[in-house]
């Protein structure tokens, strides 16, 4: 299908749903805030899961962290996010519009009115969104919502050293929330100025920056393609000098083909030492490891990808969705991961009679502490098996009529359409076995 078309297709799926709703709805919405709905959740959070388990539960040179969301300003002064955390702004004097100057196909001719020659000079905005902490609004009680997790691992660094009794090369990885203030979000969840992040801060001797900087590209570039993205949909595109960071000495980002074509989805940065000495000098306190085999004393390099949880959602869901045709009906599926999809199987009786419930609702119990599982007994199976589909759920479990006398149901794969017949007692480890890849 055409890629414009296939975005609509997603977001209306998205509502239709509910994995994403438009915040605020009720009273017409809050430009570029989103509430992720029952399904929005679920997959929301076996996206984190699943990137905990790569960067965390898997190594043991990782640990995690929670850091506060509200920041004090000499965090980000010395970070250099209240000089240099800014995008320039113009605005069309003919139609009032905003956009970000370096975002501008044509800089003489606004893309909204068409207006030639109509932009003020350009003038630089900070994203921080700025709050006061107590009941005085005044300069002495300034605070800042974070933009981003990373600074809380760099403040933290001694204290995770001292706890974790970790050595470099080791990370510190954190989810949750950060916030900016964007003058042109847009593209759904794409940019959006409330987002999740999935951030590691991976400290290393300074000489081995670029192996590992080299090692976290593969890595994250093999995470993706591992929970089911195709290959030709990603790519790796290392930053040219003029698009560094001040604290960069190389960066890449890995990148999606959108259906407005490639954008990012995850950066990795080699941040060198810039973080750990300019907190240092800031605060006065020493963020450097001593090497007692060697007697070196030296700060670390830090290696970190950062990548966007509500943004990578909105990727795995865009792959994930194809149309096909089954018993000459259009059928939507979204061919979701099954560690990514909301539900891993539902439950559905054959028919709404008393005498299966409460066979199904034995099923169902049987299911649910071992994973998230749909119910539904409403409507045709058919109908049933195609609104499962749509919701990526990789297995459909039938109780039918001959349940009452085998004691056994038929799971049906959300992808072969391949139909077996399992004993209910074999019925969580014949699941295990299937979602254990």
């Amino acid at each position: 299908m055409p890629e414009p078309e296939l975005m609509e297709q997603v977001v209306n799926l998205c509502k239709r749903r509910g994995f994403v709703f438009p915040s605020a709805e009720i009273y017409g919405g809050f430009r570029s805030t989103y509430d992720y709905g029952p399904l929005g959740i679920l997959m929301l959070r076996n996206v984190k899961e699943a990137w905990w388990r790569a960067m965390v539960q898997c190594r043991d040179d990782v640990v995690g962290l929670d850091a506060a969301i509200l920041s004090a300003p000499r965090i980000w002064e010395a970070s250099g996010h209240l000089a240099n955390f800014t995008d320039p702004l113009v605005d069309c004097r003919k139609c009032n519009e905003r956009f970000r100057e370096d975002q501008l196909e044509d800089p003489t001719t606004c893309p909204n009115c068409a207006a030639k020659d109509s932009f003020t000079e350009a003038r630089q905005f900070n994203l921080m969104f700025k709050t006061f902490v107590g009941p005085v609004e005044d300069d002495a009680n300034v605070a800042y919502l974070r933009p981003e997790t990373a600074q809380g691992m760099f403040v933290n660094f001694a204290n995770v050293l001292n706890t974790s009794r970790k050595k470099p090369p080791f990370g510190i990885a954190q989810m949750g929330k950060s916030f900016r203030n964007e003058i042109t979000p847009g593209n759904f969840v794409f940019r959006t100025r409330e987002f999740e992040q999935m951030e590691m801060e991976f400290f290393v001797p300074p000489a081995e920056g670029a192996q590992w900087f080299e090692y976290w590209c593969d890595a994250r570039m093999r995470w993706y393609t591992d929970l089911g993205m195709p290959a030709d949909k990603l790519r790796l595109r290392h930053h040219d000098a003029e698009e560094l960071s001040h604290y960069s000495a190389g960066t890449a980002d890995v990148e999606f083909m959108y259906p407005w074509g490639w954008g990012e989805l995850e950066g990795i940065a080699n941040r060198t030492d810039f973080d750990l000495k300019a907190h240092a000098a800031a605060s006065g306190e020493k963020l450097e490891y001593f090497d007692q085999a060697s007697g070196e004393r030296y700060v670390p390099y830090v290696i970190e990808p950062a990548a966007g949880a509500t943004r990578t959602m909105m990727a795995f869901l865009i792959a994930a969705y194809t149309e096909d045709e089954v018993g000459g009906e259009a059928r939507t599926v979204l061919r979701l991961h099954h560690r990514l999809a909301p539900f891993k199987a539902a439950v559905l009786p054959l028919s709404k009679k008393d005498t299966l419930t409460p066979t199904a609702r034995e099923v169902l119990s049987l299911l649910q502490p071992h994973w998230m599982v749909d119910y539904d007994e409403t409507q045709s199976i058919g109908r049933r098996y195609r609104r499962q589909d749509e919701i990526g759920t990789p297995f459909c479990i039938t109780v039918d009529f001959e349940t009452l006398e085998d004691r056994a149901v038929t799971i049906r794969d959300r992808d072969s359409l391949d139909q077996v017949r399992v004993p209910i007692d074999a019925l969580v480890d014949e699941l295990r076995t299937r979602l254990s890849g």
